[in-house]
């Protein structure tokens, strides 16, 4: 098992109430199963507007981050995870 920390920054910590989550993985998770969780928790408001499981990436306006590196950079939501890991979902700022 290994734990990794995530923190919720702008909309996201708004939607859901919370600034950080610590979660306990398998071994061999992905930020894909770390996600599934969240939207478990979470429930139907995560999913609808940051991450639906199943899916390849967040959804547009939304960006997530492992180790201050983004996910794009990385293998997506299929970056493997490790132990001690922090993770950082977060809302793209938006003019008007």
């Amino acid at each position: 098992m290994k734990k990794v920390r995530v923190q919720y920054l702008g909309l996201i910590k708004n939607l859901i109430g919370k600034r950080e989550d610590s979660f306990e993985l398998e071994d061999d998770a992905s930020l894909s199963e770390l996600l599934n969780r969240i939207a478990g928790v979470y429930g139907e408001p995560f999913q609808k507007e940051v991450y639906e499981p199943g899916q390849k990436d967040v959804k547009m306006g939304f960006v997530a981050t492992v180790n201050g590196v983004l996910i794009g950079q990385l293998r997506g939501v299929d970056t493997q995870l490790n132990n001690g890991d922090n993770i950082i979902l977060m809302s793209l700022m938006t003019g008007g």
